[in-house]
């Protein structure tokens, strides 16, 4: 899962979005939308070990959160084919008048485009995007620390650890099932085997002594 959050923008309001990752990204994609200026640009802002690309034409912005392994090809691409589907989709009345969120019906294409850039861009529009990102030299990488407040930080860096003790607590909650299906399976086992030498037993001294064992009495 390279592609982890996108959305299409007119200025800093958000109109549409998929977002994979329950809001992990989203304070630092708001302060981004803010620090985007008006005229068409395209950015790449680096964050540990994730990309944000943006690409802003015509006052619509299309922006992505991906995988460093990504890399920007793929990410820039898959820009510039969600910018074509949504301006497409929608007139540019539609676009200017509609509130936050007021075009999320756009949210399924979105999630659909990302699953297809993840799993087979299409090759004709990599090399597109490459020959653009070698002839455009305004596209370049900045660190996310450049626009985000240290408050902001350690919010998506607490974000980032809730996620990680979330999924420690499945692992032990999910270690400690799995004991307990072990430790009912090897008691099975040990009944199963103490009830086999007791019977093993009855048969071997029931073959001398007769089955009610009386022989052995008298």
């Amino acid at each position: 899962m390279s592609l982890l959050h996108a959305l299409v923008a007119r200025d800093d309001t958000i109109l549409a979005e998929c977002d994979k990752k329950a809001g992990q990204y989203s304070n630092a994609c708001q302060a981004i939308l803010q620090k985007i200026p008006p005229n068409d640009s395209k950015l790449t802002y680096a964050a540990d070990q994730i990309l944000i690309h943006y690409q802003k034409k015509d006052g619509v912005t299309a922006l992505v959160v991906a995988e460093d392994t990504a890399g920007r090809r793929m990410p820039f691409s898959f820009l510039a084919e969600l910018h074509r589907r949504f301006t497409s989709t929608f007139n540019l009345n539609e676009i200017a008048d509609a509130p936050a969120f007021g075009l999320n019906s756009f949210e399924k294409t979105i999630a659909q485009l990302m699953q297809q850039y993840e799993e087979n861009p299409p090759q004709d529009a990599i090399k597109a995007a490459q020959a653009e990102l070698a002839a455009t030299k305004d596209v370049m990488v900045k660190s996310i620390d450049a626009v985000l407040s240290r408050g902001e930080r350690i919010e998506i860096l607490v974000d980032r650890t809730d996620e990680m003790s979330q999924q420690a607590r499945a692992f032990r909650k999910r270690a400690t099932v799995l004991r307990r299906k072990m430790w009912y399976r090897n008691a099975k086992v040990l009944v199963a085997v103490g009830f086999s030498a007791l019977l093993l037993m009855y048969l071997l001294v029931a073959s001398a002594c007769g089955i009610g064992l009386n022989h052995c009495r008298s």
